[in-house]
């Protein structure tokens, strides 16, 4: 599990950058599926950002992993339960599934590989 840390990191900074940068060009839903709004955009941004500066870093990309899972997976069990995130951004039922995956997967992989 552990050679996957990095390209998983990688790519979903990549992914996530991308994300954040056409929800500033696309309305909501983001490809008539997913609610987003400006933070929301500003912190996909942020968090594609972070995780291409350590990418290529195993330890510091496992660290990734672990604390985007956790964080990702509360912003899912937040949204199924209030329909929002704090009051601070919507979220829909596509984004709460895709929230739980991300975070599962993060926390699987990161978990799964040695520190």
């Amino acid at each position: 599990m552990g050679s996957l840390v990095s390209p998983l990191t990688r790519l979903l900074g990549v992914v996530l950058v991308v994300v954040g940068l056409l929800g500033f060009f696309m309305t909501s839903p983001l490809l008539g599926i997913f609610e987003v709004d400006v933070l929301h955009n500003v912190i996909h941004l942020a968090s594609g950002a972070i995780a291409l500066v350590v990418g290529g870093n195993q330890a510091m990309a496992r660290m990734y992993l672990i604390i985007f899972g956790f964080v990702y997976a509360g912003v899912a069990l937040l949204g199924y339960m209030q329909g929002n995130v704090l009051g601070l951004f919507a979220v829909n039922a596509a984004d709460n599934v895709l929230h739980a995956v991300i975070g599962a997967v993060c926390l699987v992989v990161g978990f799964g590989s040695k520190a």
